[in-house]
């Protein structure tokens, strides 16, 4: 768990210097920060997307797993839990769907910060060698886009940290029972599928149009599941 627990601290420490300069920062340089973000997230989504070997499974993945995700509507659940974490919270505004801007923030940060190939494998060798370098890089790439995201969306990007700690953590533990799922057709599938969803984050940024991307988050589940039933070793 020394990765995560690396990488929750940046996450903390990030976002919150990025609350605490946002504050201070006109709307213009906020907004321009965000569409920055945002476009740096699609190049990253279409680089991992883009590397599948079977638009198939990742067409198949994504279908399945959001209809997963909206039966179970996990994208619900994230923005409640941000609302409440709001309401205790020092939340700077409303963002323009109506919701707090500290939900926002919360939201965008914690599919940003688990959503993507860094997550999976830095978990799982972290939890199986007890090697974090993965995760010590992405915990330094995470503190940079918290005080980026922080910036615009306040101290929700902070909040997430929580998700990090739940969710990575999870996986490390996991990591013995996991290891003989991830053959290389698997992690190269997981990946595409990651880097889609993260398209659709860039998209929501952007604010060019609403996708509840937590809820395709069982895509993520339902790819080695395909990989497997359509023969990938």
């Amino acid at each position: 768990m020394t990765g995560t627990f690396i990488n929750v601290g940046t996450v903390l420490m990030g976002g919150t210097v990025g609350a605490l300069v946002g504050e201070r920062l006109p709307e213009r340089f906020r907004q321009t920060v965000m569409h920055a973000i945002g476009l740096m997230t699609l190049l990253i989504g279409f680089q991992m997307a883009l590397g599948t070997q079977s638009a198939i499974i990742v067409l198949g993945s994504v279908v399945l797993g959001s209809l997963l995700g909206e039966a179970t509507r996990i994208d619900d659940g994230l923005t409640a839990l941000g609302d409440w974490v709001g309401r205790r919270g020092p939340v700077r505004a409303s963002a323009e769907d109506g919701s707090s801007l500290i939900s926002k923030g919360f939201v965008t940060a914690a599919l940003i910060f688990c959503v993507g190939p860094m997550t999976i494998l830095g978990a799982f060798q972290d939890g199986l060698t007890g090697v974090y370098d993965t995760l010590a890089v992405k915990s330094v790439l995470d503190g940079f886009t918290a005080i980026a995201l922080a910036s615009s969306l306040g101290w929700g990007v902070v909040f997430s940290a929580l998700v990090v700690l739940i969710y990575q953590g999870a996986l490390t533990l996991c990591a013995g029972w996991a290891k003989p799922l991830l053959s290389d057709p698997v992690v190269l599938e997981m990946t595409s599928v990651g880097g889609l969803l993260i398209v659709g984050i860039g998209l929501n940024i952007l604010g060019l149009i609403k996708i509840r991307v937590a809820n395709m988050l069982p895509a993520l589940l339902v790819a080695p599941a395909l990989v497997m039933l359509l023969g990938g070793k």
